[in-house]
Formats: structure tokens, C-alpha cells, sequence
């Protein structure tokens, strides 16, 4: 399991990282995974401040800089730590490092069990997400410049940076592999708005109506692989394998939280309850011998957040999202090139207007995942806005 999860990097010429064996076989180990992000972003169109002043068209961003280690003491158990930053730019930046921007949290802390040979147990901080492959999705090898972000369906509503606190069960059956969690919701939320009078719902349930109504989340999915077998040794998703393995899957999954969200009916606050379901495929496969390879990936997402609810990106509706990208042919050990394609549409209850984005990019490989640049041009449309932006992005992971 732990060979396919770094064959997803597709390194050529790097089998990655530091281990640290403390016995002959290496079967109890420490292993140190670090990467960084850094992004060069141009906004075509004018922008302004708060002050009313033109902000610049160019801007940096440090948008991830990560440490992750995991540990295996015997064959049976695990443990994992993740901290880092992210999106470090000039307005988050503080004059001795101690602002909110600057500040490196934990993303995962979880510990596991095997409960035999296909299914484990575990609980802590941890990314074993629900609904959809992308909501599941590595930063370390993300096809596109970043990830769909609509994907990331309860980022900052009921978790910590797409992190729940709470139980999870992991394993597979033959050619079925599942995810299931149960955690504990967040009382702190992005969403600080107030439920007015027969108005839209507003996602923060747990702290209007408390633990016992609004405390828990329940999430899963399940993907069956009809070709190659891909490894469930963690839980973050492959966004390309470069042509190093044939896959083709088809996966949905589920996000609950029962009264998640809370209405003003103008006598009482009252929860109502936060689903969202997805299906997706997602396909990786090698062309011919030269060094070709195409990845493709789809995915139809049903979104209910409550009444008409709509919150900067998230709000009840549908999503329709996908990808395509193909790795020119060329040799392994030299620079390769992957230009590629994204286009997402969504719809919302609350108003008639649909969000669209459209990304057009080409990755340069040096050495697979472990170097390589991103170039992207991104259109966002959404009412009166019309964003572009061009990225790009230097990534190194060690």
C-alpha cells in the first residue's frame, strides 16, 4: 500500500521523502513528507480596496507550505500528524509573524487500527470526507492549479479546513473500497450571518441550537475500481498518476448534518437539516508506450444547505464539474508537459443567476509531482462579476 501511494507522484527519478526505520525490516518507521506552493496571480480586470484605492494586478501567494509525518509502530497501528499554512499573501502577512495568516495549525491528527487486513479504524482530526473524490482530493498532486473549490462542500461550515473531528471506519471489499465518519460539528463557523424573519437558512446549527440538536455530522463514499486497485493507506485522492497506472472508478458519497442549518420562522430558531450527495468517475490510463497518458474526471453534486441558503461559494442547489488533461508524449526522465481543461457550472435556489469557472492550464513536470509549474488562466462568472486570473504556480515536495 505505502509503494502505490508514492507511485502516484509519478517521480521518474525520486522515490521521495525521509524514512526513519527503528527496525532491520523497516515494518516500524517514521516518515517526513514537506511541500510548498507559491503562487504569481494577475488579475486582468481592476479591483479595489476598502479604501477605495486600485489594488495591484500583480499579487504573491504562499498558498501551501505543509509538513506531514505518520508513523507505524507495529503492522496494526498508525498515527499521522499535518500542519502547515495556507494562502500567506501581503494582506495576511503581520509585522512579527503572529497574525491569524502567519500561523501554522494542525490539518490532520488522527491515529488508526487495522481491524485485519482490509478494514481499519481510527479517530482524531482527520480527512476521511464524504461525497465526492475531490472532497477527498491530496494537494500534491492536484491535476489543475488547485482544486475545484465547490468541492470542498463544508470547508469552514461545520469542520476546520475541510477536517472533522471525530470516528472514522476505512477498508474494502474486493474491488469496493468505503469511507464512513461520524465527528463532532464545529460551533465556530464561516458563516457569522443572522437568520432574519421567514428569510434564507444559515449554517450554524451547532451553535444556535447546540450539541445534543445540531452536533454531529455523518459522511461517506464509496468508489468501486474496475481496473487498477488504487491505495486507501491514506486518504487523500490522486488527482493524476501520469500514465503510471490504468484506473477507472465510479464513486458517490453522502454528507449529513442533521439541523445544520437554522431558520427565523419569527416565533422560533429552528434547525433544518444539511445533505449533500454526489456521484462521480474518474478515469487515468497510460496511451500507447511514448509517455502519453490521459486523466478525465466528472462529477454531478446535489447541494442542500437549508431555505434558499447562500454563502460566498456554497448554497443549495446542484453542481456539474469536470476535467480532462493529457501528458504529451515524451521521455519519463526528461521535462513533461500536461495541458488541460476544467469547467464547472452551478445553480442556486436563492437566485436565478448560475456560477461558471473555467480553467484552461499546462503543467510542466521536471520530476513528476516532486517539480513542477503551472500555468493556468481561470474565468469565474457569477452575476454581474467576470473574474479572469493567471496563475502561476512552482511546486516542490520532498
Amino acid at each position: 500500500m505505502f509503494f502505490q501511494f508514492m507511485i502516484a507522484q509519478g517521480s521518474p527519478d525520486y522515490s521521495g521523502g525521509l524514512k526513519f526505520k527503528f527496525n532491520e525490516d523497516g515494518s516500524k518507521y517514521l516518515r517526513l513528507i514537506s511541500w510548498a506552493q507559491v503562487q504569481a496571480n494577475y488579475n486582468t480586470d481592476k479591483t479595489f480596496d476598502g479604501n477605495g484605492n486600485e489594488n495591484s494586478k500583480l499579487n504573491f501567494n504562499l498558498r501551501r507550505a505543509r509538513v506531514l509525518m505518520f508513523a507505524q509502530i507495529n503492522k496494526d497501528f498508525l498515527i499521522l500528524t499535518h500542519f502547515g499554512l495556507n494562502s500567506l499573501t501581503s494582506t495576511t502577512l503581520s509585522p512579527t509573524g503572529e497574525g491569524d495568516g502567519s500561523q501554522l495549525f494542525f490539518h490532520d491528527v488522527w491515529a488508526q487500527y487495522s481491524l485485519g487486513k482490509n478494514h481499519t479504524v481510527g479517530g482524531g482530526l482527520h480527512y476521511f470526507n464524504g461525497i465526492s473524490r475531490l472532497n477527498n482530493q491530496s494537494t500534491l498532486n492536484i491535476m489543475t492549479l488547485d482544486n475545484n473549490r465547490q468541492s470542498w462542500a463544508t470547508l469552514g461550515l461545520s469542520d476546520q479546513f475541510a477536517r472533522h473531528l471525530g470516528v472514522f471506519m476505512k477498508g474494502s471489499f474486493n474491488k469496493l473500497q468505503y469511507r464512513v465518519a461520524i465527528n463532532d460539528a464545529s460551533v465556530a463557523s464561516l458563516d457569522t450571518q443572522t437568520a432574519v424573519v421567514d428569510g434564507a437558512a444559515v449554517y450554524n446549527g451547532r451553535s444556535s441550537l447546540g450539541s445534543k440538536a445540531a452536533g454531529k455530522t455523518y459522511a461517506g463514499y464509496f468508489d468501486y475500481h474496475f481496473l487498477d486497485q488504487e491505495s486507501n493507506f491514506l486518504p487523500y485522492k490522486v488527482g493524476t498518476y501520469l500514465g503510471e497506472k490504468k484506473v477507472f472508478n465510479i464513486g458517490a458519497g453522502f454528507f449529513l448534518h442533521p439541523k445544520g442549518a437554522v431558520i427565523n420562522t419569527g416565533t422560533a430558531i429552528v434547525g433544518e437539516d444539511v445533505s449533500i450527495f454526489a456521484v462521480d468517475a474518474f478515469y487515468d490510463a497510460p496511451i500507447g508506450e511514448n509517455g502519453s497518458a490521459i486523466t478525465a474526471y466528472a462529477v454531478y453534486q446535489n447541494n442542500n444547505y437549508g431555505k434558499n441558503y447562500l454563502y460566498k461559494v456554497y448554497g443549495t442547489g446542484s453542481m456539474l464539474y469536470g476535467h480532462v488533461g493529457y501528458v504529451l508524449n515524451g521521455d519519463k526522465l526528461k521535462t513533461r508537459f500536461q495541458p488541460y481543461l476544467s469547467y464547472g457550472t452551478h445553480s442556486y435556489n436563492a437566485i436565478d443567476d448560475d456560477r461558471s469557472t473555467l480553467g484552461v492550464g499546462i503543467n510542466a513536470y521536471m520530476s513528476g509531482h516532486n517539480s513542477k509549474l503551472t500555468l493556468e488562466y481561470m474565468n469565474q462568472s457569477f452575476g454581474e462579476m467576470d473574474a479572469n486570473t493567471i496563475s502561476l504556480q512552482a511546486m516542490i515536495y520532498l
